[in-house]
């Protein structure tokens, strides 16, 4: 039985590094593994969002994560994501999940159309019963996201043993992470935030049980929670503060940002991406990226 305490903290997705031809860069996805475990990283989650998931072809998708698995086992809670654009599909993947050692698993609805409630419902279903690991829902607001109401999410707790877990990044998370409490009651065991940490501050106000962030400065994000877990919110402030320029710049970048943080501190040794239509840094967002690296240089362990 998996103990719902083991989800509380920093879990950091990890973005997959490629090489500048944009094959896998396995070694390169090893030492961020291993940099985030480091870095105190609670958890660590793949492939997902900011792993380019929709750009790896399923025997990539299953590459990264046994990669993922094996660095982190004894270490680090392993969330494998096993977003897909139908049930069928995201089942196989939960039960590969499960045979290859992930801790948990996390899903998006169906991320190709539109589903209707009845097909989310359907969706999550099938996930619950293919792995028969805890389940993440994650309810987003993006590119082929369909954010989820608190209604629909409680019901997918509430009507699914395995799914116990929410990561809350739609439009107003906060509003919606007290509202998705408050609908499912104790069929929520766990709910954290996204958005590298922007609504943090008052998530763990409201009851979240930590953060879901990209992974290029974990030990900020770390020491971000260690804060508030402390009851020193003057100090989880002053972090914050310098945290937040990295947040907005990072959310105009995306993936991009993540990879030439991680290149910039040696971790990867390519930022290229495979996500299309995203913008790409030019020299003068270079030189804003290293002010920011600058100022939070005295956070940063490496």
């Amino acid at each position: 039985m998996f103990d719902a305490r083991r989800f509380q903290g920093v879990f950091v997705v990890v973005p997959t590094p490629f090489h500048d031809d944009l094959t896998l860069d396995i070694d390169g996805l090893r030492n961020t593994v291993r940099f985030a475990i480091a870095c105190g990283a609670h958890g660590v989650v793949t492939p997902a969002n900011a792993s380019e998931q929709p750009y790896l072809s399923d025997a990539e998708r299953l590459t990264v994560l046994k990669t993922a698995i094996a660095e982190a086992r004894g270490k680090s809670v392993v969330v494998a994501g096993v977003t897909a654009s139908t049930r069928v599909i995201a089942a196989e993947f939960a039960r590969l999940a499960a045979a290859e050692g992930a801790d948990m698993v996390m899903a998006m609805p169906p991320n190709m159309q539109r589903a209707t409630e009845a097909e989310i419902r359907d969706y999550y279903a099938a996930i619950d019963a293919a792995g028969r690991l805890p389940v993440v829902v994650q309810n987003w607001i993006g590119p082929g996201a369909t954010p989820m109401p608190a209604r629909l999410v409680a019901d997918l707790l509430r009507d699914n043993p395995n799914v116990r877990f929410v990561k809350e990044e739609t439009e107003f998370a906060s509003d919606m992470m007290t509202a998705i409490r408050q609908e499912a009651g104790a069929a929520l065991e766990g709910v954290m935030g996204g958005k590298a940490g922007l609504h943090l501050l008052d998530e763990h106000r409201r009851g979240a049980c930590g953060t879901m962030p990209a992974c290029e400065v974990t030990e900020v994000h770390v020491a971000l929670w260690s804060a508030l877990v402390a009851g020193d919110r003057g100090r989880a402030r002053e972090i914050y503060r310098l945290l937040l320029p990295l947040i907005t710049f990072e959310a105009g970048y995306g993936t991009v940002a993540y990879k030439e943080v991680l290149r910039r501190r040696g971790i990867i040794r390519s930022a290229a991406v495979r996500q299309t239509g995203g913008r790409m840094l030019d020299r003068f967002a270079g030189e804003d990226l290293a002010e920011i690296l600058a100022d939070l240089a005295p956070l940063l362990t490496r």
